[in-house]
């Protein structure tokens, strides 16, 4: 018998009707459908910005905007995919689980089941396979994360492996053995496909570098913002979702860019609802899940000062956003809990 209780909301004390859940979690291509279409159209406005001012400097703050559009979506798509229920058509779902994880830079069977394992071990020390950083967090664990450095250190370490068939425990642990020379044959297509971009201009084509490579850097740092808040400042350990995650407000653009992730405790309770019903989910469970933190700009801005305050060894009480109690000291060294499984 296995010795963990898988987290969701079972083991949070969250219910919700049978029947409710089953009209919430109802699966269609049509919402999934008309988003990607909405990302395409952005992709093609903001990458028109990008083409036209190339070889002035408006073509940096054009990267970036291209950027934020390119990677948010891409990490959002490929996590919605990676669950299979961004589309009911399955081989859709696939080719954007494909393609999206081509975009956010992971294989996207490896992205498939490490995610499981997180979501069956939410936050747990030495079980969750997805615990991208150090906890408590201090302020170089957050430029590690905020600037990309970590992930991309660990996507390409990642790639490496797969490709040379040198699989990790944790690999041989999250995902079928059946499954390991799919793996290690999309990350070797991968590998191949990211090699063609950074040469092309050596045969003097540059769109993919205006267009993928430096707005994928660019863009990285706002994603990150993004998922750093899922679960930072929060309880270790716990059962409960609602100690281990967060849910936050942001504004309309903002739920279109994360695919409406930033419902994340109602997620975690219910990772079989999709992302255009997450909203809804959100309303049926309200007055059983915390009040979601504030904006996506004040959270990452309060996390900042905590981790900044406890560098120093100040005390670290958030003005407003949810911590976990042994987060919040008096000031003093911090203890480290957790290290980072990504």
């Amino acid at each position: 018998m296995p010795d963990y209780v898988p987290t969701n909301a079972a083991s949070s004390g969250v219910t919700l009707d049978k029947k409710t859940l089953k009209t919430i979690a109802a699966r269609s291509d049509r919402p999934g459908l008309l988003w990607l279409g909405q990302w395409i159209v952005s992709l093609m406005v903001t990458g028109t910005l990008v083409m036209m001012s190339v070889g002035t400097l408006w073509m940096w703050p054009a990267m970036l905007l291209h950027g934020v559009f390119l990677t948010v979506p891409a990490y959002a798509a490929s996590h919605e995919t990676a669950h299979g229920t961004a589309f009911r058509t399955r081989w859709l779902n696939e080719s954007v689980l494909w393609v999206t994880s081509l975009l956010y830079m992971e294989e996207p069977l490896h992205r498939r089941f490490t995610h499981t394992n997180h979501h069956t071990h939410t936050w747990h020390v030495g079980k969750d396979s997805q615990m991208p950083f150090d906890t408590p967090m201090g302020f170089g664990g957050w430029l590690a994360e905020a600037t990309g450095f970590a992930l991309l250190r660990f996507h390409l370490t990642v790639f490496v492996r797969l490709a040379a068939g040198r699989y990790t425990e944790t690999m041989r642990m999250v995902a079928p053995g059946n499954e390991l020379p799919r793996m290690t044959r999309n990350a070797r297509i991968m590998i191949l496909i990211y090699v063609a971009v950074a040469l092309a201009p050596l045969a003097g084509i540059w769109w993919p570098i205006w267009l993928f490579l430096l707005p994928r850097v660019l863009g990285a740092p706002v994603m990150l913002l993004f998922t750093l808040i899922q679960h930072v400042e929060l309880q270790e350990n716990s059962p409960s979702i609602l100690e281990s995650t967060r849910s936050f407000r942001t504004s309309g653009l903002g739920r279109f860019l994360y695919m409406n992730m930033n419902n994340h405790v109602e997620h975690h309770l219910y990772p079989q609802v999709p992302f255009h019903a997450l909203p809804q989910l959100a309303e049926a469970v309200q007055d059983q899940v915390p009040e979601p933190d504030p904006g996506f700009f004040r959270t990452n801005f309060e996390v900042l000062i905590v981790v900044l305050r406890r560098s120093m060894g100040l005390p670290t009480k958030a003005p407003s956003i949810r911590q976990a109690p042994h987060m919040i000291t008096d000031g003093g060294r911090a203890v480290r809990v957790a290290h980072r499984t990504m």
